[in-house]
């Protein structure tokens, strides 16, 4: 898997890192690989077999670990899935597919699962990705969760320009962008998070914008949380664009909050159990 990081060292780093805490998941798990045309995906599953199916998208340059304190909550209600997403630093195959197979990818995934309609929580890509697969299918979409996603509003500048450098940047550089996207010291993923960037070689390729005919095919439930102080991604842009193709949508706006917008486990039960 070394081709998405820098050494075989840091790949090992990361790896064992997630690993163990894997290991400390809070409920019991099981770890399952589900084969798709575009690499093999790794999937946390956890909760009563019985359950609606709920699945996990987490956001680029890191993997599952994302959920590590939500599904105790989401797990009593579903059966939860959280999925690992090609060509990131978790356990699926290290292969960066185009970005428009990403729904189709998701739509493997989930028929691999035996998954024909559920709900889905995704962050930042991952809200990208749930977002592209809502627009093509939503009949087979039960409700929507969006935490600072992708595909909205423009990406801004700055981070632009941190994102085009970001591989010449030292491990001192790699930390301080860690603490810009909100993994600080206040935040549990953050030595974690910056673990990762220190070894793993990101995507810099933008993510295309779903048109507004796209958009309003969004006839599910639909909930956007995103943060005032994103130095990612134009949240206000962002909820512009959806309140005007989908007026349905609940849109909540963390004040102070950046672009991890993470710990939101109540709120989005408490949406899901609204929109039975």
């Amino acid at each position: 898997m070394t081709g998405i990081y820098r050494s075989e060292a840091g790949e090992a780093a990361c790896r064992d890192a997630y690993a163990a805490i894997r290991g400390r998941w809070p409920i019991p798990r099981e770890e399952l690989r589900v084969p798709t045309r575009y690499g093999e995906t790794f999937v946390i599953a956890c909760g009563p077999e019985d359950k609606p199916p709920l699945i996990l998208l987490h956001g680029a340059a890191f993997n599952s670990t994302t959920w590590f304190g939500d599904v105790p909550v989401w797990a009593a209600d579903y059966r939860v899935y959280a999925v690992d997403i090609l060509g990131e630093p978790g356990e699926s195959a290290p292969l960066r597919t185009p970005r428009r197979a990403a729904a189709d990818w998701l739509g493997e995934v989930m028929a691999g699962l035996g998954i024909e309609r559920a709900r889905l929580v995704g962050l930042s890509l991952g809200g990208w990705i749930a977002l592209e697969y809502a627009a093509r299918w939503p009949e087979r979409v039960e409700g929507l969760v969006l935490l600072a996603p992708g595909g909205l509003g423009g990406v801004r500048l700055g981070f632009r320009l941190q994102a085009a450098t970001f591989n010449l940047m030292g491990e001192k550089m790699r930390r301080r962008v860690a603490a810009s996207l909100g993994a600080d010291k206040a935040n549990p993923v953050g030595p974690y998070l910056a673990t990762i960037l220190t070894h793993f070689i990101p995507r810099t390729d933008p993510l295309p914008r779903l048109s507004q005919a796209q958009l309003a095919r969004l006839k599910m439930p639909v909930l956007m949380i995103v943060g005032d102080k994103d130095n990612l991604l134009d949240s206000a842009g962002s909820r512009r664009r959806l309140s005007s193709a989908a007026p349905h949508a609940q849109i909540v706006t963390l004040p102070g909050m950046g672009h991890a917008v993470v710990g939101q486990a109540g709120p989005v039960r408490e949406f899901f159990a609204q929109t039975r």
